[in-house]
């Protein structure tokens, strides 16, 4: 019998599953999946991870930016219409994929005040917090990862909510 995981769904159209594959050193190695794109997006670590996911969320102007890019050049971009990304792999199938020691559906609600806010949730604990900023949602996972490297060493994860 197939165990119901009441915190595991995307439910967004910039939802996006993040695969932890290894540590090397301090970094977290590993690959993000979207419904837009089949194949991996692999990571070195988690400020290049967090630049793939913005890269995305830019794409689909979703969630929209509450705060636009600043510069001091001259901007020589013309303003293009975004292209309509269309989905080709479906919600189960994102839901599939695994890391080989930690999964996360990252949920990015609103980009305001230069930053991130939405749910994330750690598949294998089957827990799902909120977090307000970019930097909280990387302490997230760098916490849940710590924590799975203490279990290994006989203690029990602990993922405060």
């Amino acid at each position: 019998m197939e165990q119901q995981h009441s915190q595991w769904y995307i439910g967004a159209p910039n939802g996006i599953v993040l695969c932890m594959d290894r540590r090397v050193h301090a970094e977290l190695i590993g690959r993000l999946f979207h419904s837009y794109c089949i194949d991996p997006i692999c990571f070195g670590d988690l400020g290049q991870m967090t630049l793939l996911m913005e890269k995305l969320f830019d794409e689909l102007q979703f969630p929209f930016p509450g705060t636009n890019e600043r510069s001091f050049l001259p901007q020589n971009k013309p303003y293009s219409r975004p292209q309509e990304r269309i989905k080709i792999m479906s919600d189960e199938q994102l839901l599939q994929k695994h890391g080989d020691i930690g999964t996360f559906i990252v949920r990015v609600q609103h980009r305001q005040n230069s930053s991130w806010q939405g749910r994330i949730t750690w598949m294998e604990e089957d827990k799902t917090i909120q977090f307000r900023s970019v930097w909280e949602m990387i302490k997230l996972i760098e916490s849940a990862m710590d924590s799975v490297s203490a279990s290994e060493d006989g203690e029990e994860p602990n993922w405060e909510e």
